[in-house]
């Protein structure tokens, strides 16, 4: 794991967004054993083969998680936002992730990368 990502995350002011943040970073390790992480756009960055994966952003009432490379993944409907290429989720104070899902989803969106 990145120190740059970790320090990242320690900085976020609200505790339950530095929570979903190192919930939704554990989601893509779960899911990408190699994958490689750096912060890029003030923002964690995951990637695999140099590729974009996945990443996270704050901003002042949600965690936004991006899923890249899901053009041809089933996402569930009503959940997701954002172009056919790559798709975000927001969470807000109080939701909690559905890990399993999240990792599912990255895991097959990152396979052919």
């Amino acid at each position: 794991m990145s120190q740059e990502v970790t320090e990242f995350i320690e900085k976020v002011k609200e505790p339950w967004q530095a929570r979903l943040c190192h919930d939704l970073r554990q989601v893509v390790h779960n899911a990408i054993p190699d994958v490689q992480e750096r912060i890029q756009y003030n923002k964690p960055h995951f990637l695999k083969n140099k590729k974009y994966a996945a990443a996270i952003s704050n901003s002042k009432d949600a965690v936004s998680f991006t899923i890249f490379n899901v053009t041809e993944l089933e996402l569930p409907e009503g959940v997701f936002e954002g172009p056919q290429e790559r798709k975000t989720i927001k969470f807000r104070n109080g939701q909690e992730i559905d890990g399993a899902m999240l990792t599912d989803l990255v895991k097959q969106a990152s396979s052919t990368l």
